[in-house]
């Protein structure tokens, strides 16, 4: 059955379907962007707790490297980690709602597809 033979209702379904997933792909990569990233902080985090407090720390600014003190290089880095935890948390919400909605439109479409077929049965 090509995609011109389907009815109008199960070629919507489809659609929304097939939006629902590529929405959750790109929640996903962005996720696990972030997860990268806040694993690179916790790297960072615990190598500059082993320096000392009067050491030279270097921070990247771009191409550049800055000078900076260990301490407020360790505020910064847990207040980004903070942040990235926020917004992990946040994408996993958005991917559970978009999981359910995912379940619910291919019942939807299962349900859509099984009356049609009893009902061309019954003809």
């Amino acid at each position: 059955m090509s995609e011109q033979e389907l009815p109008p209702w199960l070629r919507e379904q489809l659609a929304r379907l097939n939006q629902l997933q590529q929405n959750l792909q790109a929640i996903l990569m962005q996720k696990q962007q972030l997860e990268i990233e806040s694993v690179e902080i916790d790297k960072a985090i615990e190598e500059l707790k082993k320096v000392g407090v009067d050491d030279a720390v270097y921070k990247s600014a771009g191409p550049v490297l800055i000078k900076g003190k260990r301490d407020d290089l360790l505020k910064e880095l847990e207040e980004k980690k903070e942040l990235l935890s926020t917004r992990i948390m946040v994408l996993s919400k958005q991917e559970n709602r978009l999981k359910e909605n995912l379940k619910d439109v291919q019942s939807r479409i299962d349900e859509m597809i099984r009356g049609q077929s009893t009902g061309a049965r019954a003809e």
